[in-house]
């Protein structure tokens, strides 16, 4: 059944920008503040839980709001999704621990998810495909403001009022995004005849996705990844994703239907999708964080930093919109963009902790340039696949995969980040300490007491010079080496495209 008043795509547009700012916001408005927030909070350890956890509640969320918004309307579940953002905001604006604070990111990223999906839903369910391009366009460089708002935002609020202000933020601006969606969002009631929630179905998701990042988030940091603990974790994983498949191969309404891998378009897209996701999060997350402890910047100015690519995701995400709907071509950009990804992978490669900021800048413009051709233009495909009614289901099995991609990236690269780094520490301080005389002594005791678990920007800078050399080279060769790893798969996902097949665009909205 369809609401018979017509949408004024102007106003509905504009409330699903907001939210859609609000949800990639929160991805990444910690990656400045994490130093700050480990050093008051305590818990190196557990950092990357500070963005893993958001992450993997919103990818859980995908299918689960995906599958209800084409069963029972858009509408309200759209609206609830803020409500659980604006309570996990609440949450963990209170924190007085890193649990507290992880606890209420997960609430956060659950309303997220649900924000998200409905966005690039209701689009699919009042514009035609054709135009779809200008909006999705639109709506992918509203994601690159918010990568580089965020850690302006969290750097700022870190270096001002305090990082919580950074999660309180959300609550009036939720309430406002809620009153909006009230009033101005007229969408149809779904396909309600028959529909049965696939209960089972996203139980044994929640199992596999939750029990696979928490495996890549302790693995070689915690715990070996030989460990019975780690292993135990993978193997539930595995065997949960199997009864899943199972499941909803034989579900009457099923959440993740099957038949949607049938679609070639579907498979390829969602297997470069899940390789994009790795290669986002590991510049977006860390990056900030890295310029903070090698370069010896604010929270603010590393978010500052981020602009360059910031610039060449609004430059190519606008831009390739427009040309799609003009032109109606678009598998070539994807193609064009996950190359120019790799090539900004390997320029990171050759960061070192001299490497000038005009420099650094120019390399992550290149990075962002890719990134620009490539996310939406994903979510295109997917949708012009697809008929309306299944839009919803189809759109977030796509982003449920490119949301594991960078919930795994942001576990995988984090803890391979803090190993490298605290490998490269543990081998330089010594030569360092003794080199200091007896002002080594003082500080190799603070060490032994855990006092590099609670580094800052600000207690870098105080200290001497031999000791923040090895930190920011320890930083520096922490991260650098990875991004070498991600250019094989990067280009990898390129060659995977190559098949994708060029539908014509729909010129109506179903």
């Amino acid at each position: 059944m369809v609401d018979t008043q017509k949408p004024n795509v102007g106003l509905v547009f504009s409330a699903l920008l907001l939210t859609m700012l609000m949800s990639s916001l929160g991805q990444m408005i910690f990656s400045s503040a994490l130093p700050t927030i480990v050093g008051e909070l305590g818990g190196v350890e557990h950092m990357s839980w500070v963005i893993s956890g958001f992450m993997v509640t919103m990818t859980i969320a995908l299918p689960i709001y995906g599958k209800l918004g084409d069963g029972l309307g858009r509408k309200w579940f759209y609206i609830s999704g803020i409500a659980f953002f604006i309570v996990g905001s609440a949450l963990g604006g209170f924190a007085n621990s890193m649990t507290m604070l992880i606890i209420g990111r997960a609430v956060q990223g659950f309303g997220a998810g649900g924000m998200m999906i409905n966005s690039q839903a209701i689009i699919a369910e009042v514009v035609p495909a054709r135009q779809r391009g200008k909006y999705m366009g639109v709506m992918g460089a509203v994601f690159g403001i918010s990568s580089v708002l965020g850690p302006v935002l969290g750097g700022w609020f870190t270096d001002g009022p305090g990082w919580r202000w950074g999660l309180w933020m959300n609550i009036p601006l939720g309430l406002l995004a809620m009153t909006v969606a009230t009033l101005v969002l007229h969408l149809s009631k779904g396909n309600r005849d028959g529909f049965r929630f696939d209960w089972l179905g996203a139980a044994l998701l929640t199992v596999a996705t939750s029990t696979l990042i928490l495996a890549t988030t302790w693995g070689g940091l915690q715990y070996p990844w030989t460990s019975a603990r780690i292993l135990g974790l993978l193997g539930t994983s595995a065997v949960a994703a199997a009864i899943f498949v199972a499941v909803e191969l034989r579900a009457t309404n099923p959440l993740v239907p099957m038949h949607l891998f049938r679609n070639r378009n579907m498979v390829l897209t969602t297997a470069a999708g899940v390789v994009l996701g790795v290669a986002m999060v590991s510049v977006m997350a860390y990056m900030p964080t890295y310029l903070q402890m090698v370069h010896a910047l604010s929270p603010t100015e590393a978010g500052f930093m981020m602009i360059p690519m910031v610039g060449g995701m609004i430059l190519t995400s606008t831009g390739s919109g427009a040309l799609i709907a003009r032109r109606g071509n678009y598998k070539i950009f994807p193609i064009i963009g996950l190359c120019t990804i790799a090539v900004g992978c390997f320029l990171l490669t050759r960061l070192t902790v001299d490497t000038d900021l005009w420099t650094l800048g120019a390399y992550i413009f290149v990075y962002g340039f890719g990134l620009g051709l490539v996310m939406q233009v994903l979510i295109l495909i997917v949708q012009n696949s697809f008929p309306l009614s299944v839009v919803g289901t189809a759109t977030a099995a796509n982003n449920f995969f490119r949301q594991i991609g960078m919930s795994v990236g942001a576990s995988v690269v984090g803890s391979m980040f803090i190993h490298n780094m605290q490998n490269n520490m543990a081998e330089r301080l010594p030569a360092a300490l003794a080199a200091m005389g007896p002002q080594g002594a003082e500080f190799a005791a603070a060490f032994q007491e855990g006092a590099a678990q609670s580094l800052t920007p600000g207690a870098v800078s105080q200290l001497p010079e031999q000791l923040r050399d090895v930190i920011s080279s320890s930083y520096n060769d922490g991260l650098t080496p990875i991004f070498l790893l991600l250019i094989p798969l990067v280009l990898a996902a390129a060659a995977m495209l190559l098949p994708v097949h060029e539908d014509k665009l729909k010129e109506t909205v179903d």
